[in-house]
């Protein structure tokens, strides 16, 4: 693809390239047959410091905007890897960063930027209330000075990899709140301390190695000073971690869409059927094409999400937007991808197979596409809700 296309932060985009090329696809083959979890690769971004570069330089992180933090993980997935392993390490502080206190942003942002303390795990999904997050169950009864969790989570990714988790709880009951959106507080969990001690952890097997879990807390002490700004507030404070989330993940889908359409051009210009590179065929290179032009045009509305988030600006609609389209730029990419490389795209050593599962998740997660339609028709369009 034309080098304008990444023009922004290109120091950060190279050494990314040059880190992820020591992670080449028999790592990752290898990682999601036996479903492992690529320590050794999120090492390494942990070391280079991608992984803490929305981290102010007073806590040892970078400081650098969403902007920057997209260039990583566009890369890393254009590259073949994977950053669904650890992009939570970079937004989920954010809670602690924004709504925390002083005494909570000295004692836990310092280990997270430098890599000490694992902040990876988003509690916040419930098995009977899917993205309906007002209807959560868990709940926190405050006991002198712990709070005593009760309840269940699920599609809790890398939960068994952090030692810190954002979990969002009622401490009003919906029914008592007078809104559906009050009472709900954010806790910050020690994952260190609680498993085994009211907290258990279960793995969901999945279609993708995305050491996903799910959650039961049976009395689950936390301390009263692991609450994160008021109680009751909580989900307002969330609401700023979804966006950074969503704009992440769109722009890991850019990456996705880049590296399916990098493997299709060069497979299609040199594959050779009846005596010539199939790419020259226009039922090829048109759809080839096709994905170049969906996936340059979600590139620039995660890049417009970006900034309005960095600008301290409403975004909600436009990082619902920037994550449906950069999605559904992906996954028309991976199609069309593993069709031009026909029975080859089946095969495990391509990369291809691997990738295409990977890719198809985001059309579901961490919203799905029919969620984010009902969000821009009645806030955008301004339509009556159907729920």
């Amino acid at each position: 693809m034309q080098a304008s296309q990444d023009q922004s932060f290109p120091e950060i985009r190279e050494s990314v390239r040059r880190l992820c090329a020591e992670f080449p696809g028999p790592y990752w083959q290898a990682k999601d047959r036996d479903r492992i979890y690529p320590t050794e690769f999120v090492n390494a971004l942990t070391e280079a410091g991608f992984l803490s570069i929305l981290i102010p330089e007073e806590y040892g992180g970078s400081g650098l905007g969403l902007g920057a933090a997209i260039a990583v993980l566009e890369e890393i997935h254009r590259s073949g890897c994977n950053g669904g392993a650890c992009h939570a390490q970079m937004y989920t502080m954010g809670a602690v960063l924004k709504h925390g206190s002083p005494a909570q942003k000295k004692k836990y942002l310092p280990g997270v930027a430098s890599g000490a303390l694992r902040l990876q795990a988003f509690g916040v999904t419930e098995p009977n209330s899917g993205t309906d997050t007002t209807r959560i169950r868990t709940f926190a009864r405050k006991d002198g000075d712990h709070y005593v969790v009760t309840g269940q989570k699920i599609w809790i990714s890398r939960a068994e990899y952090s030692d810190l988790m954002v979990l969002l709880v009622r401490t009003t009951a919906r029914e008592q709140a007078a809104k559906p959106s009050d009472g709900m507080s954010v806790l910050l969990v020690d994952m260190r301390e609680a498993v085994g001690k009211g907290l258990t952890i279960r793995p969901i097997r999945t279609m993708l190695n995305h050491a996903t879990t799910e959650l039961f807390f049976d009395d689950l002490k936390v301390p009263v000073e692991n609450l994160i700004g008021e109680e009751g507030k909580g989900f307002k404070y969330i609401l700023d971690g979804m966006n950074a989330e969503r704009i992440l993940i769109a722009a890991e889908c850019i990456g996705d869409g880049r590296f399916f359409i990098d493997r299709a051009s060069k497979y299609a210009s040199e594959r050779q059927v009846f005596g010539a590179p199939i790419g020259r065929n226009q039922g090829i290179q048109f759809p080839i094409a096709r994905a170049y032009v969906q996936t340059s045009a979600a590139a620039a509305m995660v890049d417009n999400a970006a900034a309005l988030f960095d600008g301290g600006k409403p975004c909600g609609t436009e990082a619902n937007m920037a994550k449906m389209l950069a999605s559904e730029a992906s996954w028309y990419a991976a199609d069309m991808c593993l069709q031009t490389h026909g029975g080859f795209g089946f095969a495990e050593e391509y990369d291809i197979e691997r990738k295409f599962r990977e890719t198809r998740l985001y059309q579901v997660a961490p919203i799905s596409t029919n969620l984010i339609l009902s969000h821009v028709a009645t806030h955008a369009l301004g339509l009556p809700k159907s729920f």
